[in-house]
């Protein structure tokens, strides 16, 4: 059985540099009827946990480490024994947030992440935050992208940790190499098609 993508919206509040906004966040569950990956555990243990229901979470796999994408794995992680997995550049984002809780494991760059028999590779883009990782699913067509690219364009750089020309370097050189049929999957509101935002990249701010 191929896995399926399933898509849980949750609600709750931004923190970064003294400041806060109100947000709606994405969390993706991957996996089967056996066993799940959650991608960025936002907000709302229990709501994930009633998603995953008896299914083993086998990971909990942030993108990055801003409050909002990991605000709820260490208490979704403690109920369900998953580890957390996150890239090391961005250990200084998320003790920020969690200064007491270490992740359980890194993300690299070039790392498979297989859940029910579906690969996903581990795709370091940097800019949004230093740490940030996009999986890309080759089987299924679909590319999670967490806050690196959005429906309209690469994800904001305004505050600390982030830089504008490394995430268009990051979108263009590990991106757009990857077929324009694929779906993008985001951190934040509705999805796109890669093909849809390299035709629209040529209006971006060049780095």
């Amino acid at each position: 059985m191929t896995a399926i993508v399933q898509n849980l919206v949750t609600s709750g509040v931004f923190e970064l540099d003294g400041g806060s906004w109100d947000v709606d966040n994405n969390v993706w569950i991957v996996g089967d009827d056996a066993e799940v990956i959650v991608i960025d555990a936002a907000h709302d243990a229990k709501a994930i946990e009633n998603v995953v229901g008896d299914r083993k979470l086998v990971a909990i796999v942030c993108t990055h480490a801003h409050n909002d994408h990991v605000n709820a794995a260490p208490a979704l992680a403690e109920a369900t024994g998953a580890p957390i997995l996150l890239h090391p550049a961005d250990r200084v984002v998320w003790d920020l947030t969690h200064p007491d809780r270490t992740p359980d494991g890194e993300l690299a760059d070039g790392q498979t992440i297989t859940i029910a028999g579906t690969d996903l590779r581990v795709i370091h883009t940097p800019g949004h935050a230093p740490g940030a990782v996009c999986l890309y699913a080759e089987e299924l067509g679909v590319l999670f992208t967490g806050d690196t690219l959005f429906h309209g364009g690469p994800g904001a750089t305004g505050r600390s940790y982030s830089d504008y020309p490394t995430i268009v370097k990051s979108i263009r050189e590990k991106l757009f190499t990857l077929p324009d049929a694929t779906k993008v999957h985001t951190g934040h509101g509705e999805g796109t098609k890669l093909g849809a935002e390299k035709s629209a990249s040529s209006g971006w701010e060049q780095p």
